[in-house]
């Protein structure tokens, strides 16, 4: 994960000089929060912990971003054959995602009319980039959940231990709060890359947009977009599946007790 976060500032930053601090601290500090997670017998706040590939998922398909959309920007530094191919595969999803009413189109749309081309350019290879690896992350857990049977295809789902934010004595039944949860969180999840440009253009005079000019910024941010609404709709799939789970569990006991009575 430290290599992950370190990884724009140092293939971005000019030789013979040194990465950001705060990036370097920030790299530190999500390292060290990992470790401890990882390593401590009690949950903390990373949730399905236990429940692999959810976090492996989410991992790769950020660091898939964040290394795609480096090598897109190195290509304006220092041009290779792989910063060729990757600034080639930009325009030509670009190209295919630029379409109306398209969360590609909206993140384009967001900037000023003072933006120059080039700019407009690297911010639509960046958001057709990020946006697609999100979709086949999002798709790799899916298939994961209704094909490969996850998560209990790798042993007993502990609740506790892989939702530790989740307070199952806090009111109401659990079965209600997991779908609820999970439906919010996968609405939220389909409706946030329509609306955070929406709220970047509403919002220019306190956020401005071209602050994506920097390369390191414009990684960030449109890594951001695309994977933080589709590490939710995850979230929201994870949870309703767990909703099945307890609701087989309840109608099995359901039935043993029928049984039982009737015996």
């Amino acid at each position: 994960m430290a290599l992950i976060i370190c990884a724009p500032s140092a293939f971005l930053t000019p030789a013979g000089t040194e990465p950001s601090f705060l990036v370097t601290m920030a790299a530190i500090i999500a390292a060290v929060l990992i470790f401890i997670e990882y390593y401590s017998e009690s949950p903390s706040i990373v949730e399905f912990r236990n429940a692999p590939p959810y976090n492996r998922l989410r991992y790769f398909g950020v660091a898939t971003m964040l290394l795609a959309l480096t090598l897109m920007a190195k290509h304006d530094i220092a041009p290779t054959q792989a910063t060729q191919a990757m600034h080639s595969i930009g325009t030509i999803l670009g190209s295919a995602l630029d379409f109306p009413f398209s969360p590609v189109r909206l993140v384009v749309l967001m900037m000023p009319d003072s933006a120059p081309a080039w700019l407009l350019f690297d911010i639509r290879a960046a958001a057709s980039i990020s946006y697609i690896a999100s979709l086949v992350l999002l798709m790799s857990f899916i298939v994961s959940v209704r094909v490969l049977d996850w998560p209990v295809r790798s042993g007993a789902f502990n609740v506790w231990i892989n939702l530790p934010l989740f307070d199952p004595t806090a009111g109401g039944d659990v079965l209600h709060r997991l779908k609820r949860d999970a439906s919010i969180n996968i609405a939220l999840g389909l409706l946030l890359p329509f609306l955070i440009p929406a709220v970047v253009k509403l919002t220019s005079n306190l956020i401005d947009p071209m602050m994506l000019a920097d390369p390191s910024t414009l990684i960030w941010t449109t890594t951001a977009w695309a994977f933080l609404p589709s590490s939710m709709i995850m979230r929201g799939i994870a949870m309703g599946r767990v909703a099945e789970l307890i609701e087989e569990k309840r109608k099995e006991t359901y039935a043993q007790s029928e049984e039982a009575a009737h015996a």
